[in-house]
């Protein structure tokens, strides 16, 4: 299910998270994408906040990007997920450009935009990319990092097994990255960070027509975070490689 929701770091996407009830009501709203030739849109949408409204839509679309609610070669309208959304079409266009530059959606003059089509090779070439650019970092980090400081990390590993345990794809990729992130903003390079970011985000949108990811498979995602914090914390450099290696693969 789609939802507007703050771009701030949240525990969940789902409805109902104990916050503001004009924001849970609107995330209730917005429960549905609507494709250039898809359903009539509700007269009455309770209307988006206003503050950061760009982000919110920007959140919701890439949420509904890995959950496979918008899909690769479909059109969808800025006019009608704006009207979904309770807003003008204007955050919805800048929140579509964005993820063009991100590479998930290409802009159609005069038709809205296309979501691009996935292919396994893709998905190859970026585990092989990620590998590149984090395992050695992390070996290093392994290498100079105190395992206090691994201890630490230890509630972002817990918020993936979390959401995997839940099933819910989108808080998991959210889970995932920010466990990832703190990993490597241990490096102190921002930059690094930043790209490994992007890189993560665009692994995580799945192939035209493949299977929703079982639960099971999340589960067993989320504890490779818990094995590598034990490898780490033990400067177990060999098992450190293998299970990034492995978890890019696996991802």
């Amino acid at each position: 299910m789609i939802s507007v929701h703050p771009s701030a770091p949240r525990p969940s996407p789902i409805l109902g998270t104990g916050r503001d009830p004009e924001e849970d009501r609107v995330r209730e709203a917005a429960h549905a994408l609507v494709s250039v030739s898809g359903p009539v849109i509700p007269a009455q949408v309770p209307k988006v906040l206003r503050h950061s409204v760009r982000g919110q839509v920007l959140d919701a679309l890439r949420a509904a990007l890995v959950d496979g609610e918008l899909v690769p070669g479909e059109i969808y309208s800025g006019p009608a997920l704006g009207e979904r959304f309770g807003v003008s079409a204007t955050p919805v266009r800048e929140a579509m450009q964005q993820l063009a530059l991100e590479g998930a959606v290409e802009c159609l003059p005069n038709r809205g935009f296309r979501v691009l089509t996935r292919t396994a090779r893709s998905l190859a070439e970026l585990a092989e990319v990620r590998a590149l650019l984090e395992v050695p970092v992390m070996l290093r980090l392994a290498r100079s990092v105190p395992a206090a400081t691994w201890e630490g990390l230890r509630p972002a590993a817990h918020a993936t097994a979390e959401a995997a345990a839940a099933g819910d794809l989108p808080a998991y990729g959210e889970a995932d990255r920010a466990f990832h992130r703190a990993v490597l903003s241990l490096a102190d390079n921002g930059q690094l960070v930043q790209v490994a970011e992007e890189l993560h985000r665009r692994a995580q949108w799945p192939l035209p027509g493949a299977p929703r990811v079982r639960r099971a498979a999340l589960v067993a995602d989320a504890a490779e975070h818990a094995a590598l914090l034990e490898a780490l914390i033990a400067r177990d450099l060999p098992v450190v490689e293998s299970l990034v290696r492995e978890h890019f693969a696996g991802a």
